[in-house]
């Protein structure tokens, strides 16, 4: 197996979104991929499923952030102070997708820590909420309000959030490793009363944290990127060769 490695840099969102397709769909059963990546302007994505009347389309116009559809699962997230990354994996049948999860969430822990030690507390979470429940509440429109299981926590609070599509013979996984606070704002780009939105702003206080509010520092973005690409060769025990594909 070949993997690679692509830092993209600041993108659009819509960018973001089909380059992870493209390289799900054209990857050949040699060929893997592991990317980050940032997002310009800053960009709300929603859940495949999701519907984007629940998005204040005036408000985020008003603002400059963009609006894009994800092709995996989940709700909202806001796209703003974070690295995203993505990993496009061919199936062999050595692992299940459930596993190729844990697997990838295993790397970022160890990314996280060649970081800084403090995050080596970062743990997977070991249970599953039951999703159609929490969907139906008020808070079920934001994707960082609850942890699936294997996603990664840091004192019981979600700091990097997943999702995962298999597209024939590949996976497709992508997620949001928060660095700073802006992604608590989604709540004032939704479709909800002023209380309400005070609601939900609290809940994502409450059920995230950061790696600036973990750290009390600024976050070194490069530094981050390439330790982060570090943990995943030490877990995967593989070596990723530098690629500048672009879409």
């Amino acid at each position: 197996m070949n993997w690679y490695k692509i830092n993209s840099g600041f993108k659009t969102g819509q960018y973001n979104m089909d380059f992870d397709m493209q390289l799900a769909r054209s990857c050949s059963l040699n060929d893997a991929y592991f990317r980050t990546y940032k997002w310009d302007p800053y960009c709300i994505s929603l859940g495949a499923n999701q519907k984007e009347e629940e998005i204040d389309s005036a408000k985020t116009a008003l603002d400059g952030i963009d609006v894009v559809r994800r092709p995996t699962g989940g709700r909202a997230i806001l796209h703003a102070e974070e690295i995203t990354y993505s990993v496009i994996l061919p199936l062999d049948g050595s692992m299940s997708p459930r596993e190729v999860y844990t697997k990838i969430s295993m790397a970022l822990v160890k990314g996280l820590t060649k970081y800084d030690e403090r995050l080596a507390k970062t743990e997977l979470e070991g249970m599953q909420p039951d999703f159609p429940s929490l969907l139906n509440q008020p808070t079920g429109m934001l994707c960082f309000a609850s942890t699936a299981k294997s996603e990664l926590k840091f004192d019981g609070k979600k700091l990097v959030g997943s999702a995962q599509r298999k597209l024939g013979k590949v996976v497709l996984q992508h997620g949001s490793i928060l660095c700073g606070k802006f992604h608590q704002k989604l709540a004032n780009y939704l479709v909800e009363s002023d209380e309400n939105k005070e609601l939900l702003f609290d809940e994502l206080r409450k059920k995230t944290t950061e790696i600036e509010t973990i750290l009390d520092n600024k976050v070194d973005y490069n530094r981050l990127v390439e330790c982060l690409a570090a943990g995943f060769e030490e877990e995967w025990k593989v070596c990723l060769t530098e690629n500048e594909r672009n879409i």
